[in-house]
C-alpha cells in the first residue's frame, strides 16, 4: 500500500511503509483535504421517548442508598438471534438505568 506524503525537497511522493520504495510525483499539485460535516445521529434506544408506555417489574436495583425493589423496563434484540433479548431497566424512585442480558 503506497502512502503519499511531502518529500524533504517539497516534492510530493508515493512511498512504501514496509520497504524503502518511493516514487517522486513530478507535475502534480495535491490540495488540502475538506472535513465534510458528519451526519446527526439518532438515538438508537428511541432517545427520550424510550421510557414511555414501558411496564414495571420487581427488580433490585443496584444503588446501594436506594433500596427500591420497581423498576420500568424494555427488551430489544441487539445481539444475533440466537442470543437472548437484553432487558434494559430504570429505577423508579432514584432512576437509574441498567441492563441485564
Amino acid at each position: 500500500m503506497l502512502l503519499m506524503s511531502h518529500g524533504e525537497d517539497g516534492m510530493n511522493k508515493l512511498q512504501c511503509n514496509t520497504c524503502p520504495y518511493e516514487f517522486r510525483i513530478l507535475g502534480f499539485q495535491m490540495f488540502e483535504r475538506k472535513v465534510l460535516p458528519r451526519k446527526e445521529v439518532d438515538d438508537v434506544l428511541g432517545g427520550d421517548g424510550a421510557w414511555d408506555n414501558v411496564d414495571q417489574t420487581t427488580a433490585q436495583c443496584p444503588v446501594d442508598s436506594c433500596g427500591n425493589d420497581k423498576a420500568y423496563f424494555f427488551q430489544l434484540q441487539i445481539r444475533s438471534a440466537d442470543e437472548p433479548m437484553t432487558t434494559f431497566l430504570k429505577c423508579t424512585k432514584c432512576s437509574h438505568q441498567w441492563r441485564e442480558n
